[in-house]
């Protein structure tokens, strides 16, 4: 595979740090920036081959343009695999980057962004508001795509790492003292809703999109969710997983932790729009094409099952907890319990991060 030169921003988050691994990986040179050095995904990124990292805030003058600026005796940009974050102006932001890229001669610009529900036809008769966060992703690919960039849209579904048992909100695995867990949350318990690994599968996906390119992939959108589960059998893959009974609940998002600034709002919007209006995550079209769209670029992908059993509980020990090691629990649910324990198994996502800075709780796409 001949090496090409690829621009990542945020590259400590699930999704770049992904795709930085299989590209260095194959040989490709990357261009990663990194608000800070913190972190062991940080310290891993600096120690990989082929990668160059730009250390600084994307606001900074200058250092967008540094990215894709080609110096002496260096290859020019070829590539961009694009995740905005709601750190800072996220559209100013992403508008800069695409200006970028397009004065650069990028030939294939990836972009991780999100649908804007307030867009589909009927949304006011049906309910449908915009969840802002997703909303600014959307305003980034609409000026993407105004610019004239060779441009592929990704949108990632529900990180499996979104499961917690720390006391964040909405995918918060709530640890009881007969040590299984409870999950409460908005969504109907019989709507589906997109999965994926986003450590483990984004990279090798948006690699296959880059090496088949424009010609296959120029002005799509191509939802990244290799699982299309409900609550109640996302429950039963965790229960599997863990040999601990999991169960689901529909009830409201609790915020009882601080959360940046923005993702109240948009949690509400969520609970209105997903949960109560029972929107697809994805908005109609893509939806249906879950998650065969995925598994075509990607054939190795790491289900909630196998996350639950080999990664979640060394994320938990990570972030300080031992439920893995002591068994038992604390606390209580409530809310409208859907279908009683769901897979008793074998025996019966930024910021808000932990204390390895790797978890991104508040993070991911919810």
């Amino acid at each position: 595979m001949p090496a090409r030169t690829v621009v990542t921003i945020n590259s400590n988050g699930r999704q770049s740090a992904s795709f930085i691994r299989v590209a260095s990986a194959v040989g490709w040179r990357v261009r990663a920036q990194l608000r800070n050095k913190v972190g062991i995904v940080a310290q891993e990124l600096l120690a990989l081959p082929n990668v160059t990292t730009v250390v600084g805030e994307l606001e900074e003058p200058g250092l967008i343009e540094r990215l894709f600026a080609t110096g002496p005796g260096e290859d020019p940009v070829e590539l961009a695999f694009i995740n905005t974050t709601h750190w800072g102006d996220e559209v100013s932001i992403g508008r800069a980057i695409a200006d970028a890229a397009k004065r650069a001669g990028v030939q294939h610009f990836v972009y991780s962004g999100m649908p804007d529900h307030s867009r589909f036809g009927g949304a006011r008769e049906r309910g449908w508001r915009a969840l802002p966060l997703w909303a600014s992703k959307f305003a980034v690919e609409q000026y993407v795509r105004e610019v004239g960039l060779p441009a592929t849209f990704v949108y990632c579904g529900i990180y499996h790492n979104n499961f917690t048992s720390l006391n964040y909100p909405l995918f918060r695995t709530e640890l009881r003292e007969d040590g299984g867990f409870v999950w409460t949350a908005p969504f109907h318990p019989e709507d589906k809703l997109p999965w994926l690994d986003a450590e483990h599968d984004v990279g090798p996906a948006v690699l296959q999109i880059f090496k088949e390119g424009v010609e296959r992939y120029g002005g799509k959108r191509i939802p990244l969710a290799f699982s299309h589960l409900t609550p109640l059998e996302a429950c039963a893959a965790l229960s599997r997983g863990l040999s601990r009974p999991v169960r689901y609940v529909r009830g409201p998002i609790r915020i009882a932790v601080a959360v940046p600034a923005g993702y109240a709002p948009h949690l509400a919007a969520l609970e209105d729009t997903l949960g109560r209006a029972r929107a697809p995550y994805f908005g109609p079209e893509l939806e249906r094409e879950c998650p065969g769209a995925a598994r075509e670029l990607w054939g190795g992908w790491r289900d909630l099952e196998e996350y639950a059993r080999e990664v979640f509980p060394v994320e938990e020990m990570a972030n300080g907890l031992r439920w893995m090691a002591e068994g038992g629990g604390n606390g209580d649910g409530d809310g409208e319990r859907m279908g009683g324990e769901v897979g008793m198994g074998a025996g019966g996502e930024g910021v808000g991060m932990g204390k390895t800075g790797r978890r991104g709780v508040f993070g991911g796409s919810c």
